[in-house]
């Protein structure tokens, strides 16, 4: 580790934070439908999809029909991504006339995208059309996003309204994150990775001669479009295989610091729009400081094992390759690779600038205990906030059985169905990740596919469900996913992850929406202090312990302990 590595992680880190309340400020105005500098160019066109589609924006929805609208909206997603796969060949722009992808890859990658996830199976430059990039994977990008962050303010209104019977309206919710959010961010980025040297066109591949006299197909396409909702949306899915480490992707060090800030952006602003609508922004800051805490322990980890090496290697005259370099682009060198490790597996953004498949054992493990805890460090736009405050109404119920009081959180009652409901959208993912594990690794179609044996192969099966479950999308690279087995499971393991746990957060929104709240007395627990922080840390530290400890012991654990005995898998 050295001073400048620690540096960059420090710039990354004031930045962020300066990023929260600006941010948090302006949509917390967009949503509660207040004028701002863009409302004269977007409100009429916001009007008038409105009357397109026959929504009354004036009119909120009981939880219920929010899930539903929901539910709706992403499954005819799905249907279409589905069908522009599978007419691929028959449809324009396709310079290079690529075949129709596969039925179960369709279905894969189908739920990937509708459900935030983006979990490639394929070589996406030869594999879909420029066609099915942009009207099926960077739409879905957008929507997505917009439909986390859509979810996000459900259960916040919950939360912050008293006697309520609805939660807000869906459409409207998802129609001004797009239009006021998503996209001028997005359009602005775009025109700053083009400057910087990122692809943005309608081209064939272009062929050209090495230097060796061969023969190279480059390709390239309309690739900074995608790039800006890839990291905005915290969706992950790559343009090119390499994703964020091919430099049309990630060209520069610049480019390298506004992607990591992009992903963090809008779910470290959430936290302040939480505060705000509560009516007092340090609950957010609280919340802001669980992650934050969650997030350095990570990075430091991270850091630590890479810059340490494999010690196998150390009697190797390498001294100036200090650290582990494998599988790293010497652009970005020890320091940002970790760096960005870490971001992308706390948010539930896939993307990579460094093969997680070639970090060390320890360092492998935390971008998948990032995902485990159920991406709730900073996590993806919306479902990173929503997953937090699950972990918060946990810790409140454990506050109320150590001092014998009925918890209570901004000022609501927590009884037995928000408590339960609680528990059953965060039990939800490890049966998932746990149950697809341990069939992929016993049986012939599971195992067949993995690169590595003994704990590091466990490891890939295992990171593959956490990621697909998580929503998250990266992968140790390793595996080979494009078989009906895996490209099936790792799809409805996606469906499980995403919408099993929706509804339950919904029904806790519904709830609570509809409780008073009761006034502050000497016995109510302080939620914006240090004490709050550590409780909710030692609860989602604890409960992830006991759910995967074992898992995480097969795996990266056991892999460790046998690098230092001399095996290496």
């Amino acid at each position: 580790m050295t001073l400048n590595g620690w540096l960059q992680v420090a710039l990354f880190c004031v930045l962020l934070t300066l990023l929260v309340k600006p941010l948090g400020g302006y949509m917390t105005r967009v949503f509660a439908g207040e004028r701002t500098l863009l409302s004269p160019i977007l409100r009429p066109l916001e009007r008038g999809l409105y009357r397109l589609s026959g929504v009354d924006d004036t009119r909120e929805q009981h939880w219920v029909v929010y899930a539903v609208a929901m539910l709706v909206f992403s499954f005819a997603g799905f249907v279409v991504l589905y069908a522009l796969q599978r007419f691929q060949a028959v449809l324009p722009f396709n310079p290079q006339h690529l075949d129709a992808v596969s039925p179960d890859l369709a279905f894969n990658t189908s739920v990937s995208f509708v459900t935030n996830t983006n979990w490639q199976s394929y070589t996406p430059e030869t594999t879909l059309s420029y066609l099915v990039e942009m009207a099926g994977l960077t739409v879905h990008n957008f929507l997505s996003a917009a439909t986390g962050i859509a979810l996000a303010l459900a259960l916040i209104r919950g939360f912050t309204r008293r006697s309520a019977k609805t939660v807000g309206n869906f459409w409207v919710d998802m129609t001004r994150c797009t239009l006021y959010v998503l996209l001028p961010v997005c359009i602005v980025v775009a025109l700053a990775m083009v400057w910087q040297g990122v692809p943005q066109n309608l081209s064939a591949y272009t062929d050209v001669a090495t230097l060796e006299g061969g023969k190279q197909l480059i390709a390239q396409g309309p690739v900074a479009s995608q790039e800006a909702i890839k990291m905005l949306g915290t969706n992950g899915g790559g343009f090119f295989n390499a994703n964020s480490a091919h430099p049309f992707e990630n060209p520069t060090a610049l480019t390298n610091l506004i992607q990591m800030l992009l992903i963090f952006s809008i779910g470290g602003a959430l936290t302040n729009v939480f505060g705000r609508m509560a009516g007092d922004q340090r609950q957010g800051w609280a919340i802001f400081a669980v992650m934050g805490l969650l997030f350095l322990a990570g990075t430091a980890v991270v850091y630590w094992s890479e810059a340490a090496g494999n010690p196998l290697l150390a009697h190797l005259p390498l001294d100036h390759l200090a650290g582990n370099m494998e599988g790293k682009d010497v652009r970005f060198g020890i320091a940002n690779s970790a760096l960005f490790s870490t971001i992308t597996t706390d948010a539930s953004c896939g993307a990579i600038n460094s093969m997680l498949d070639s970090l060390t054992p320890l360092a492998g493990m935390i971008p998948m205990i990032n995902i485990m805890l159920g991406e709730i460090i900073f996590g993806g736009v919306g479902s990173g906030l929503y997953g937090m405050l699950l972990f918060v109404i946990v810790a409140m119920f454990v506050a109320g059985l150590m001092v014998g009081r009925t918890p209570e959180y901004l000022g609501k009652k927590l009884e037995a169905k928000e408590v339960k409901m609680a528990m059953l959208a965060i039990l939800i993912l490890p049966l998932s990740i746990l149950g697809f594990t341990a069939l992929a690794v016993v049986i012939q179609p599971g195992v067949s596919a993995l690169s590595n044996a003994g704990p590091h192969g466990f490891s890939e099966a295992l990171y593959a469900y956490v990621s697909a479950t998580g929503n998250n999308g990266s992968a140790f690279a390793g595996l080979s996913a494009n078989t009906p087995f895996w490209n099936s499971t790792l799809g409805i393991a996606m469906f499980i992850g995403r919408f099993l746990m929706i509804v339950p957060m919904l029904a806790i929104a519904g709830s609570l929406a509809a409780k008073k709240i009761v006034p502050t007395s000497a016995g109510t627990f302080p939620t914006d202090g240090g004490l709050f922080v550590g409780l909710v840390i030692g609860v989602i530290l604890i409960t992830g312990g006991l759910t995967f400890l074992p898992a995480i012991a097969l795996g990266p654990v056991t892999e460790h302990l046998s690098m230092l005995a001399g095996t290496t898998f």
